[in-house]
């Protein structure tokens, strides 16, 4: 059966669902979700493209700012979390560049957290040491080291709203297609915004990610000493709800074509939003993690080296023509056009000193 008629089915038996809950059937669906079926989602073959996709210098600098954060915390046992870790090239390229300092290396433990069978599957094929798969953060012990996702907010399923007389949130039905139609939100909705001090304007249309309040809170409580690194796009508030983005930020990605239809071509394209950094902030804040700094990629890449990297790598190969090349595409992708979109938001917790991460150091 098609994941159209299966929510068809959910709404002529229980009513319009919220738009959450639609996006949450859309993606992750356990059988025609989007990111619980099997087909390619990344790379040429797939709907789009992630910065380690690109070539393994994204990794080596990641590798490069965990290294710094095992030796504030002390050179002891390090555990990385990542979530998500999509077809796990980022694992590897950041495993293969601690490989270079045997004493952290072999006190690492690098965790991968996955609901999607599929892309375990696919992660198990190339990652073959040092890693171990879990479904939750709680399945962990308490965790000193660091915890990283890499564009996995942005796939949060998140509630839509609209400003009205007052706020309304958007549901889902099926008349012959599917149609939106507006109740009125929740509390828990209205105090989000409320505790971020954000006053929608009438007509204006946003996101609200809840889903991302509690994935901070679980990753707080899990934290005994170290750091969160989520890289992703997104804004602070006072940019996200900007005027230019009264329709709000959800955007769909089919087969590397870009649309805002996200009743189409269901179960077979993602859906994403714009992350809300002053959320992680705050709902961080809360559980007790400490904001180290918001920057973007392309500082952040720059600041730990990027560029010198490159070119000493690519020196060792002899190729100067690709060298040149090299540099070019992933200056351009990775710096300009990545580089100005993505941001790079460090936590920390139970950290005593305050010195500052390379990564930050052009913020």
């Amino acid at each position: 059966m098609e994941l159209t008629e299966i929510i068809r089915q959910r709404i002529r038996k229980e009513g319009p669902v919220s738009f959450h809950d639609f996006m949450e059937m859309a993606l992750y669906h356990p059988e025609q979700g989007y990111y619980m079926a099997a087909q390619d989602k990344i790379g040429k073959s797939g709907d789009f493209y992630t910065s380690s996709n690109l070539g393994p210098v994204f990794g080596a600098m990641i590798g490069r700012q965990l290294e710094e954060m095992w030796h504030l915390t002390g050179e002891n046992e390090f555990t990385v979390v990542e979530y998500g870790a999509g077809t796990g090239v980022l694992c590897h390229d950041i495993l293969d560049y601690l490989k270079n300092n045997l004493q952290l290396y072999n006190q690492l433990h690098y965790a991968i957290i996955e609901k999607s069978p599929a892309m375990r599957e696919k992660e198990k094929m190339h990652l073959h040491e040092k890693v171990d798969w879990y479904d939750s953060i709680q399945d962990l012990p308490d965790i000193t080291g660091c915890i990283i996702s890499n564009e996995l907010v942005d796939n949060f399923p998140v509630h839509q709203v609209m400003m009205e007389d007052e706020l309304m949130e958007v549901f889902v039905d099926y008349r012959n297609g599917f149609v939106e139609l507006l109740k009125p939100a929740p509390e828990e909705i209205k105090a989000y915004l409320s505790d971020l001090n954000v006053i929608l304007p009438q007509g204006f249309r946003a996101e609200v990610n809840l889903e991302a309040t509690q994935w901070i809170a679980a990753i707080a409580a899990s934290l005994k000493k170290g750091y969160v690194m989520t890289i992703d796009y997104g804004y602070a508030a006072e940019d996200l709800y900007k005027p230019c983005r009264s329709q709000g930020t959800l955007l769909c990605y089919h087969h590397h074509q870009v649309n805002d239809q996200p009743y189409q071509h269901v179960g077979k394209q993602d859906i994403t939003a714009h992350v809300n950094f002053s959320a992680l902030c705050h709902w961080g804040l809360r559980s007790g993690l400490t904001c180290c700094g918001l920057t973007s990629q392309a500082q952040f890449l720059l600041a730990l080296g990027f560029k010198e990297y490159l070119r000493t790598t690519a020196a060792q190969t002899g190729n100067i023509m690709q060298l040149a090349m090299d540099e070019v595409m992933l200056t351009h992708t990775l710096l300009v056009d990545m580089g100005s979109k993505f941001k790079v938001l460090i936590q920390q917790k139970g950290m005593a000193g305050t010195e500052q991460l390379s990564g930050l150091k052009l913020s």
